[in-house]
């Protein structure tokens, strides 16, 4: 009988220090990803810099709100260009990520504008909120975007979190016409589990719900409010949707459920090979030709 005490006085001890443990790691690492930059792509023989794809560039630093300000890059067309297109990373990504999708869309006469997501790269922020603040960074760089350029429309290309923010800013911006949602997640409770039983252990549910609803409490966010299951439902612009059919980071699944609950205009690419990020890679001239023409058509 003694020991049995012990044994259930233990594992309670235990349950505890995990509970207390993941309350401040937990959140940690779904709000404050490790940020990829320069050196993680150097590795890859990656370009890092718009120089190193020969393109003419402008930089920008557009403040968002007091003391966040988000970081990027305007790349122009060597031409007139014909339409003005959003680059959106991916989480712990960061702008360099889109450059080969820059100078591909650029040398077809698209103007292309990569940033960095608050908290990543090397803009401002305190957390990542995986669409919930970012939807409304979105649109205020639109909004820098018209003033700057006199535009009326964009097209957005968002991959992983940047195609779940692009979907999610695409429900309440109407300047934007066109959208390529490339391996997003369908709501953020949902990934949240996923991740966390991947990369953290937790091995029960009700743990798993404490790390959220403390995530949620640090940052001042909804969780079941980020959720673009429910934004395809009342986007009325084109939607491109890409899938990378061995995806191991983001289950395909989630782009499926979102392309059957789109109403609008919708297609579906897929890309067989292609496990998560490589997407651009893998899919090769005949996936950059697709998105060149998605955006021909519907800009």
């Amino acid at each position: 009988m003694i020991v049995l005490i012990i044994i259930i006085v233990l594992l309670f001890l235990f349950l505890l220090s995990v509970t207390v443990l993941l309350l401040f790691a937990g959140p940690i690492m779904l709000l404050q990803p490790r940020r990829r930059n320069e050196d993680f792509y150097l590795k890859l023989n990656h370009p890092v810099k718009p120089e190193d794809i020969k393109a003419d560039y402008e930089l920008f630093n557009l403040n968002i709100e007091e003391n966040l300000n988000l970081k990027g890059w305007i790349i122009n067309s060597e031409k007139n260009p014909t339409g003005t297109i959003v680059y959106l990373h991916g989480v712990g990504d960061c702008k360099i990520a889109g450059l080969p999708f820059a100078k591909y869309l650029s040398l077809n006469g698209y103007r292309v504008v990569l940033y960095d997501s608050r908290r990543h790269g090397e803009s401002d922020g305190k957390f990542c909120t995986y669409g919930f603040y970012e939807k409304h960074d979105l649109v205020k760089v639109i909004n820098f975007l018209q003033d700057k350029y006199k535009i009326t429309e964009v097209g957005v290309f968002g991959t992983s979190m940047g195609a779940a923010v692009a979907l999610q800013t695409a429900a309440i911006e109407k300047r934007i016409k066109a959208v390529i949602s490339e391996n997003s997640f369908s709501t953020l409770r949902k990934i949240f589990d996923d991740y966390q039983k991947r990369i953290i252990k937790i091995p029960f549910h009700y743990l798993r719900n404490l790390v959220i609803t403390h995530s949620e409490f640090i940052a001042h966010f909804k969780a079941r409010e980020v959720s673009p299951l429910e934004a395809v439902k009342k986007i009325t612009a084109p939607i491109l949707f890409v899938v990378s059919k061995m995806d191991k980071h983001i289950n395909y699944k989630y782009t499926l459920q979102l392309y059957e609950a789109a109403t609008g205009k919708k297609e579906l690419y897929i890309i067989e090979n292609a496990s998560h990020i490589d997407a651009w890679d893998v899919g090769g001239e005949d996936y950059h030709k697709k998105v060149f023409e998605f955006f021909r058509e519907n800009l």
